[in-house]
């Protein structure tokens, strides 16, 4: 099968697109046709190494899996003997850490669910990281309800655009953070308030949230917390690197202090948020928004396209069949 593969750490120059074998599920997986796939942070972090901000240093690692991407959507072809849910033929969506820019890919049956068959394979890829993130930042650590003030800051792009969605399914009061070009799409999806962060700043307003959503934030983790309510909560799930590091090196300690809670986390992909995603996608509750398309061999410049930050939505591979 032709598969993009990163031999060796850095920038989206060195991935290549080229045959390998192709892989065979074990018990508890399947093998699926890859139909699309969609482009997350996750992938970058694959492609530069664990010490990207090393790349001197980091660039002298070599990957442990060389085939990246998290978010597949596709047919099962073969599963493996301890499969109960799945059966060839079907169509499915989901993701794992690795393997996903690829024409077959195994994922662990528990790490999928099936594609209403009103969706497209594309605008399945484009759920699994960014929307079950979304979701699980909502619900799980933000403790979403229904007439709480949600502000999502980074609403334009893949965690962003689906976080709108859901805190709205959830009945909350959304405003969305974006920049100028981005504000008919973000009100499109449903944000009650759109702040276009080039002439307005939320943190100034003198507004109180009780829930804010952090998908990209680019500010001291004390701002954000003077503009929570009391007993408002900050999730934070994307970021510039520096930020990201001030949040979980601080959120314990502000979380202990006052009723005021901080919080960092990683999405965990699993079949029963999977399903639950499914039936919002078929109920058309959430659109997933896709920015670009590209086909699979073109992974790099997809890539590249992403890490300039002005994505709107997702990016996503086909792979022709």
């Amino acid at each position: 099968m032709k598969a993009i593969v990163c031999e060796q750490y850095g920038p989206p120059d060195g991935l290549q697109f080229k045959e390998v074998a192709t892989p065979a599920p074990v018990d508890d997986e399947v093998l699926i046709k890859i139909c699309a796939a969609s482009v997350n942070p996750l992938d970058s972090y694959s492609m530069r190494g664990p010490l990207f901000f090393l790349p001197i240093i980091g660039r002298r690692l070599k990957p442990e899996h060389q085939v990246i991407g998290c978010d597949i959507a596709g047919r099962v072809e073969a599963v493996g003997k301890d499969v109960k849910r799945l059966q060839e033929g079907d169509e499915v969506f989901g993701g794992k850490s690795w393997g996903g820019f690829a024409e077959y890919a195994c994922v662990s049956e528990d790490k999928l669910a099936i594609k209403p068959a009103n969706v497209s394979f594309e605008d399945a890829a484009a759920v699994t990281v960014a929307a079950i993130t979304a979701l699980q930042a909502l619900r799980d650590k933000g403790s979403i309800q229904s007439g709480h003030k949600v502000l999502i800051e980074g609403a334009s792009g893949g965690v962003g655009t689906f976080a709108i969605q859901i805190a709205k399914s959830f009945g909350a009061d959304v405003t969305a953070v974006c920049s100028t070009r981005n504000v008919d799409t973000a009100r499109s999806l449903g944000a009650d308030r759109v702040i276009d962060y080039t002439r307005e700043d939320f943190t100034q307003s003198g507004q109180r949230y009780d829930l804010i959503l952090g998908a990209n934030i680019h500010r001291s983790v004390f701002v954000y917390r003077r503009a929570l309510n009391r007993d408002g909560i900050f999730v934070v799930v994307g970021g510039g690197l520096a930020r990201l590091l001030q949040v979980m090196l601080l959120a314990r300690l502000l979380s202990g202090i006052g009723s005021k809670k901080v919080c960092f986390f990683i999405a965990n992909i699993n079949a029963k948020d999977l399903t639950l995603l499914a039936n919002l996608l078929e109920a058309r509750k959430i659109v997933p928004v896709i920015d670009r398309r590209y086909r699979l061999s073109d992974a790099a410049e997809a890539l590249r396209y992403r890490e300039e930050g002005h994505a709107q939505g997702k990016v996503i591979l086909t792979v022709e069949q």
